[in-house]
């Protein structure tokens, strides 16, 4: 009787609990409350602070603040570039702390400090608004709100007294609201002289810190003493009204204006050092001013298996600085293949020279400008110029800034009004490839006018100095110049033409500076550049 008691109870329970089911879920579908009310909706701008606060736990500056602009577009900039950018800071980082590691290393008796690994992972900072302010001054002032919940990985490993210690930096956590100004603000690339941050607030950092494998942060108490000491001491450093000063460039020398013109003439050398295996050498000359890496430096023709070359090759360089500036000139030898070979150098102070005469120099060529070096007692031949510096007259000042500073010619007689002439150069190449042969030579094409360069054989940077002339009725603005580097076939093979780079310059900026100078990448070469130079001449 226990044994048939004990069954039918089990399903008597099984089968009141699927009943129990069955009749709920029926009670559960088809009968609805009738005491459901519409959910109220209400615009944002009628919720309180509290309210907006629980929908919204972090709101951004530019919600908040109408001053603050969005940057949405500077976030979406750093996320597509933080891999490469985590991968440049930390080398960057490496390369700084090395020699304070060193001088501490041996200060300290510890054997070494190295970086067993740094990446600052892969969640990037974000910036929550931007605030720009306008002054009369010739500065740019910019605070950006930086918000970074980061999970970078630091571990750093150090040896002393034959023991090991490995510590490492975890999830670090920086909110900070930093002033950037810009200023000076200067006609010279890259526009600002001095670049001065300090921080508007007292910033928020919080990390994780291991040391032999402990959480650190995690001894109560030793958080808060951490998070105090480390707002006290950059408070301390860049707290506004202390600033971090960063000089990128001499303010003074950015603001210069030309003061004049350097004629130069590169007349002959002699008694040049044989640099070729045959006991010869092809020399050419490079000239440019000290402190003015903007402006492009000269370069006379090359002279074949000559050891006395004369040029008779006049050049003009503009002057900002007559006391500080000097003409540098450096003699090569130039080579089909890898690097051309210097063969010596000198300057010539442009304070020595009287202005308005003409003045000749035959100059020692030296390994380098280093007076105690005893490598420039070694005869290296000579180069012989002819100089002449002219300084502006007020007259000439204005002249000059209508025609660019490179001292550049105006189009000839003849040229349409309103119209000018497109001059364009082609210099050299490097690291071209063909695939089957490199012959190299350039194709100029603007406007449907076609013109060629002569073609190199078998040579990867080829030097041509050839220039092109094209007459406008009116300024390029709107139109592109395609240049084409081609490589010519030899008479005897069976491969055909190839193509080993091209590019499209539109030549807006050239009607607007003038004159631009510069190494193109090619498209649809692996390593190709190609230095042109492109002025645009009105009479």
């Amino acid at each position: 009787m226990g044994i048939l008691s004990s069954i039918l109870g089990f399903c008597g329970f099984g089968i009141g609990v699927s009943i129990g089911l069955v009749i709920g879920y029926y009670l559960f579908i088809y009968f609805q409350p009738t005491d459901v009310k519409d959910p109220i909706i209400r615009p944002l701008v009628e919720l309180d602070t509290k309210s907006l606060e629980h929908m919204l736990p972090e709101i951004p500056n530019w919600v908040k603040n109408p001053d603050f602009d969005r940057i949405d577009w500077l976030n979406k900039f750093i996320e597509l570039m933080w891999p490469y950018l985590d991968k440049a800071i930390c080398k960057q980082a490496k390369e700084i702390a090395k020699p304070i590691i060193a001088e501490n290393t041996a200060k300290y008796k510890i054997e070494s400090v190295e970086f067993e690994t740094l990446t600052l992972g892969s969640l990037p900072p974000t910036f929550q608004g931007m605030k720009v302010y306008m002054t009369d001054e010739k500065e740019l002032i910019m605070e950006p709100s930086l918000k970074w919940a980061g999970n970078p990985n630091v571990t750093v490993v150090v040896k002393a007294f034959g023991l090991k210690a490995t510590a490492q930096v975890v999830d670090l956590q920086v909110f900070a609201l930093p002033r950037i100004t810009l200023k000076p603000l200067v006609p010279s690339f890259p526009c600002f002289a001095k670049i001065v941050v300090s921080l508007m607030e007292k910033p928020h950092v919080d990390f994780g810190l291991k040391l032999l494998g402990a959480d650190l942060m995690s001894i109560p108490g030793l958080y808060r003493v951490v998070q105090d000491i480390i707002k006290k001491q950059v408070a301390q450093m860049y707290l506004w009204p202390k600033v971090l000063e960063v000089q990128i460039m001499d303010p003074t020398k950015a603001m210069k204006k030309p003061v004049g013109i350097l004629h130069v003439k590169v007349i002959q050398a002699f008694k040049l050092k044989k640099k070729d295996l045959m006991g010869k050498s092809d020399p050419y000359v490079k000239l440019k001013l000290t402190e003015d890496a903007k402006l492009s430096s000269k370069k006379t023709t090359v002279k074949r298996s000559n050891l006395n070359p004369e040029w008779n090759e006049e050049f003009k360089l503009v002057v900002k600085d007559p006391e500080g500036q000097a003409l540098e000139l450096v003699v090569y030898d130039w080579e089909q293949v890898g690097k051309h070979d210097k063969m010596g150098m000198n300057t010539v102070p442009i304070k020595t020279l009287t202005p308005e005469e003409p003045q000749t120099f035959t100059l020692d060529l030296l390994k380098n400008m280093n007076s105690n070096d005893p490598q420039n007692e070694k005869n290296r031949g000579q180069i012989v110029l002819e100089l002449v510096y002219k300084p502006f007259k007020e007259s000439d000042t204005d002249e000059f800034s209508e025609e660019g500073e490179g001292g550049m010619e105006k189009a000839p007689e003849g040229t349409p009004d309103g119209g000018g002439l497109l001059v364009v150069g082609v210099h050299e190449a490097s690291d071209l490839e063909g695939k089957h042969h490199t012959n190299p030579f350039v194709k100029v094409l603007f406007k449907g006018e076609e013109k060629k360069t002569k073609h190199i054989k078998k040579n990867r940077d080829p030097r041509w100095e050839e220039e092109f002339q094209f007459m406008c009725e009116e300024p390029p603005s709107n139109d592109k110049l395609h240049v084409e580097v081609l490589s010519k076939p030899s008479r005897m093979g069976i491969h055909s033409q190839e193509t080993l780079g091209y590019l499209d310059i539109s030549l807006g900026d050239v009607v607007s500076n003038k004159r631009i100078n510069e190494k193109y990448n090619l498209i649809d070469s692996k390593n190709g550049r190609i230095q042109l130079e492109l002025q645009w001449r009105t009479s």
